[in-house]
């Protein structure tokens, strides 16, 4: 089986159907599902659009290309096969063929070469043109066909009105004379024809497309056997499940105004309105309104009809024994309501048009369910409320805060002086050393900088803020006074 054409096939819903819809479940105010709605347009094609794309290489050149015809607007996966379609079935447009007597051909002939298949005498297998025509033939109408198996159904006919046929078809000659065109050309042969249709007539009559929409009935009527075949894989898979016409068929209905809702969080409706409960304790309403809601609840699968039977029955009208048997199949007149059964619809109407009360497609009604109260959302833990807070602080005040909140390492731990005369900058300070952090964090800097540790100790020393004595050096919380004195070398 040959693969399926690289396109991108789509099945839509008619803008002019949609419109109707929507008017009529606006005017009924019904909740239709909407997959059945998507299933009930695919069931005939005057409900639907085909819309087919091309796909496109990073480059920008499409995979397959797509051609159209202006002349019918019908679509096609080659150049070749769209000429063929136009002088096949628009060839008078063009042309027109005149045929002129000429010379018969000389000799006596008594049989004929004649095909099996199409019944195309093909003359005498001695004639000159002979092989011409058995090749031009198999071309046209038999390429698929093995050259030596369309030779072998050729049979030789020997009936005089079948070889005098031929003979009268050879004693004229057709000639194509060109229209449409400013000078009148005539052209001697079908090839010839092609050729100026193609010079002429074809940057006009076929162009590339990259996108083209049809209606149903002119995507039944495809003629390439390709795009009739991704048509019918697209429309089975969405007879199976119509995910894409009912994506499609939601968003043209929400440009009518109609909202959408789910029936049990399973089956996605389209109505007038979304469900919205109605609380009678809170809400004023009228009496009538109250009564209708509370039938509604109480009665199980509810109707316009039970509803109206219970809050306003209508009076039977009394039959005339004498009055003839009405014909069963006439259609039933419904006695015109009451002006309170009017009343009480019209108080109908407005529940199911605020979304109190809910119509489905079969005449049930329901009303709206009360929502469940929203559960607190639980509290974050303290350690991650923390965690939370110092994302949010800037850089500079997170990495110091960080370095604050580490615990202190002990001596033994920490290097030795020779090995890094650098006080540890991790080790935590007593909450009176603000100063002395923001010197240690100053100090931290220079070294991070890659400046030369003597001359970062000769400042600190000059200020007063750093004394190097015997043993570890150690910073000062407030600067001495009297100069700094050095008890080693």
């Amino acid at each position: 089986m040959l693969p399926l054409p690289d396109l991108i096939i789509s099945l839509m819903p008619d803008d002019k159907g949609v419109e109707s819809l929507s008017r009529q479940i606006k005017i009924s105010g019904r909740s239709f599902p909407l997959f059945d709605i998507a299933q009930m347009i695919l069931q005939k094609p005057e409900r639907q659009q085909v819309r087919f794309e091309v796909k496109k290489k990073p480059d920008g050149t499409p995979i397959q290309p797509l051609f159209l015809c202006a002349i019918d607007d019908t679509i096609w996966l080659s150049e070749e096969e769209a000429v063929q379609h136009v002088l096949g079935k628009h060839f008078n447009t063009f042309y027109t063929a005149e045929k002129t007597p000429t010379d018969p051909p000389k000799g006596t002939y008594t049989f004929v070469a004649q095909c099996g298949m199409s019944g195309v005498i093909l003359g005498p297998p001695n004639y000159h043109d002979y092989q011409n025509q058995l090749r031009k033939l198999h071309t046209e109408r038999f390429s698929r066909m093995p050259f030596d198996m369309f030779k072998a159904r050729v049979k030789i006919v020997k009936e005089e009105a079948v070889v005098k046929k031929w003979i009268e078809d050879q004693s004229t000659k057709t000639e194509y004379v060109c229209l449409n065109v400013p000078e009148a050309l005539r052209l001697g042969s079908r090839e010839a024809v092609e050729k100026h249709f193609r010079e002429t007539h074809l940057p006009n009559i076929v162009k590339a497309v990259d996108k083209h929409t049809l209606s149903g009935p002119a995507s039944r009527n495809l003629r390439s056997p390709g795009l009739q075949r991704l048509l019918r894989v697209a429309w089975e898979e969405q007879r199976r499940f119509p995910i894409k016409v009912a994506t499609v068929l939601s968003q043209q209905f929400a440009s009518h105004g109609l909202q959408f809702f789910k029936v049990n969080k399973t089956v996605t409706h389209v109505s007038v309105a979304r469900p919205h409960y109605l609380d009678l304790e809170t809400t004023p309403v009228s009496d009538q309104v109250k009564r209708i809601v509370e039938i509604i609840n109480a009665t199980p699968k509810c109707s316009r009809r039970k509803l109206l039977a219970v809050l306003s029955p209508s009076v039977p009208v009394p039959v005339d024994p004498a009055a003839p048997a009405p014909d069963p199949k006439a259609p039933v007149v419904e006695p015109e309501p009451t002006p309170e059964q009017a009343a009480i619809i019209g108080d109908l109407h407005w529940l199911i048009h605020q979304g109190h009360v809910i119509e489905f497609a079969n005449g049930v009604l329901e009303t709206a369910k009360k929502p469940l109260p929203r559960q607190p959302q639980p509290q974050p833990q303290r350690r991650e409320r923390k965690r939370r807070q110092q994302r949010l602080k800037p850089r500079r005040q997170r990495r110091w805060s960080s370095i604050r909140r580490q615990p202190l390492k002990p001596r033994s731990k920490l290097r030795s002086w020779r090995r890094n005369p650098w006080p540890c900058r991790r080790q935590r300070p007593r909450p009176n050393q603000r100063r002395c952090e923001r010197r240690r964090q100053e100090f931290s800097g220079h070294r991070r900088r890659g400046f030369h540790r003597v001359a970062c100790l000769r400042a600190a020393v000059a200020r007063g803020t750093f004394r190097l004595g015997a043993g570890r050096p150690e910073f000062l919380l407030q600067p001495r006074d009297q100069e700094t004195q050095f008890d080693g070398a």
